[in-house]
């Protein structure tokens, strides 16, 4: 794909905006899509890429958190990663690069501030996988994302209410629902001291908010109230 002089010397500022060199081995003409909208293009937009970056963002989450936290089980991984995917969250990392100048959209779209937040977490997804896709590999990816990345997940690791979550949840859901969070949980192992023997959901308002496992049924909810906490406490009061 042949883009316009001034478009591919946009982007690869961008690239360097990223720390990555302007000759990186990126495949220009995903990258011209991954910040495409779909207002500004019917078929060759961001909506395919944004599917495998979504994935991808993900994985690179997963590979810094099992790096940095040897001794944390799978459910406290899980509930880390939940936020730093985040659409909040990835927005603001994109917006710390400006991303919305990079990206072509229809009057429709910037006339549109409330999907604003969607659009760039949908964006920086797709930027991810264009990377990706360009070298079947994290290289173009984890150098600028896991400085974001480490910065969330210390602040999580700080935070005060992280050794007893099921109690901060329980107060979020008294202040905006007027009801407790209910815990189901599941023996799925029989064996005595597996991490994952115990499978806890936690529910509010009949919806499913968290889901943790742990060795005993108490842990198991903790990691479920954990999950649940940081997803709501990334949502806006009622």
């Amino acid at each position: 794909m042949v883009l316009h002089p001034s478009r591919e010397t946009k982007l690869r500022g961008l690239m360097q905006k990223l720390g990555l060199s302007a000759m990186a081995p990126v495949d220009l003409g995903l990258l011209d899509q991954a910040l495409t909208h779909a207002t500004a293009s019917a078929s060759k937009n961001y909506e395919r890429l944004e599917f495998v970056g979504d994935a991808v963002v993900k994985l690179a989450a997963a590979e810094l958190l099992y790096e940095l936290y040897p001794k944390l089980p799978e459910g406290e991984l899980s509930a880390f990663r939940g936020i730093m995917v985040s659409d909040r969250t990835l927005a603001t990392i994109a917006d710390q690069y400006n991303l919305e100048r990079y990206l072509l959209m229809g009057a429709a779209a910037y006339a549109n501030p409330v999907g604003r937040e969607t659009r760039l977490a949908d964006a920086l997804e797709a930027m991810v996988a264009a990377f990706y896709l360009s070298t079947q590999d994290l290289s173009l990816i984890r150098p600028w994302l896991d400085g974001h990345f480490r910065a969330i997940a210390a602040d999580i690791a700080q935070d005060p209410t992280r050794q007893n979550h099921k109690g901060a949840l329980q107060e979020i859901t008294q202040s905006r629902y007027r009801a407790l969070p209910e815990y189901r949980v599941t023996e799925v192992g029989q064996d005595y001291g597996d991490p994952e023997r115990f499978v806890a959901e936690v529910w509010i308002q009949d919806q499913c908010v968290g889901i943790g496992k742990g060795q005993s049924k108490k842990a198991a909810e903790q990691a479920a109230a954990q999950q649940a906490y940081l997803k709501l406490s990334q949502q806006p009061p009622l």
